[in-house]
Formats: structure tokens, C-alpha cells, sequence
């Protein structure tokens, strides 16, 4: 597998060698050359990498950042997996390791979204517990009343708690279950 020679190191080259990584898994040892056709949305990886490049300068403080966009059939169209690929090469979108909880928020808002709550309905994002629990969000600061979209890009997690209590848990594990998760 080669790649065309750019002038330029483009973010997408986090893709590039994510998809190669995964061709090579695929096709295993290969003597002749490869034709690798992906499903990388020019027009959506320019736009995800606005989106990085803004949240990067908006939050000084955050080192880093990642971001994968994919299709209702699970491509990926887009990927950033960091700041600058030509500082760092290690691919955060798929190499990282998350917390659990923020990992999982896609599927409870999923839930939450299936079962009739829209994007800009309103969740309050606050202090809460639950059965002796008390999450709290990663800067140690609350929001108030937020969009489940804004709560979800955001990872706020006593919205997700929120949002999940307010959906049914047997609903977010019955969603999780669907997408693969068993554990």
C-alpha cells in the first residue's frame, strides 16, 4: 500500500494510516500491490477538522483532541486524530484509551433519541445522585439546563445520568446490547 506524495501533511493522514492499518489486517501478507478504495468524506473530514482546529482554540487548556464522524451504516467518513498529525502521529481517535462512561454516552443518548427525546430538548446539568452515586463532569463545573446535544458534546455526565435515568436503563441496555455491547 503507498500513498501519493502531498506537499502538505493533511489531518486526514490519521485516516490514511488507520485505513491501511485495517487493509493490511484484511488482507494479510499481500507480494503484489494493493488498491484500497475508503469511504473518507472529503467535504466532512475539511469540515471535522474545522471543528477540531475551533474546539482546540476555544479550550487552550485541552492538549488534544479527537474526532470520528460516521455513517448511519457504521463508515467512517471522517477522522482527526489529534492537534497536528506532523507533531504527533499517535491517532487518538482510534488508539486511546477512554473512560468508560464517556464512551458509552453515544448509546444512552441513542436511547434517549429512539425513544422520542429530540436533540434540543433540555436536561438539566447539575448535581445529582443516584443510589449513593454522585457524577460529576471532568472540570468539576456545572451548566445548568443544556441541550442533549450540548450535553452530549460536551460529555457532561450528570446530564448523561439524567438522561439515561429519564429514558430507562432497560432501554439504554437493550440499545447498547443491539450495537454489539455485552459487557
Amino acid at each position: 500500500i503507498s500513498r501519493r506524495p502531498e506537499t502538505r501533511v493533511a489531518q486526514s493522514q490519521y485516516f490514511a494510516d488507520w485505513a491501511q492499518e485495517q487493509a493490511r489486517d484484511l488482507a494479510g501478507p499481500v507480494a503484489a500491490d494493493l488498491e484500497v478504495r475508503t469511504t473518507l468524506d472529503p467535504k466532512l473530514q475539511r469540515a471535522a477538522e474545522r471543528a477540531i482546529n475551533e474546539a482546540l482554540a476555544e479550550s487552550p487548556a485541552i492538549g488534544q483532541a479527537a474526532l470520528v464522524a460516521l455513517a448511519r451504516d457504521g463508515r467512517v467518513l471522517a477522522m482527526v486524530g489529534g492537534r497536528d498529525y506532523r507533531v504527533s502521529q499517535f491517532n487518538r481517535a482510534s488508539d486511546a484509551l477512554r473512560q468508560p462512561g464517556s464512551a458509552f454516552k453515544p448509546v444512552v443518548f441513542l436511547a434517549a433519541l429512539e425513544n422520542g427525546m429530540a436533540a434540543d430538548a433540555r436536561v438539566l446539568d447539575a448535581p445529582i445522585r443516584v443510589e449513593g452515586w454522585s457524577p460529576e463532569n471532568f472540570d468539576g463545573e456545572f451548566r445548568g439546563n443544556v441541550s442533549l446535544t450540548e450535553a452530549l458534546a460536551r460529555s457532561l455526565n450528570s446530564a448523561a445520568v439524567r438522561v439515561s435515568e429519564a429514558t430507562g436503563r432497560a432501554r439504554v441496555i437493550a440499545t447498547a446490547r443491539r450495537l454489539g455491547i455485552s459487557t
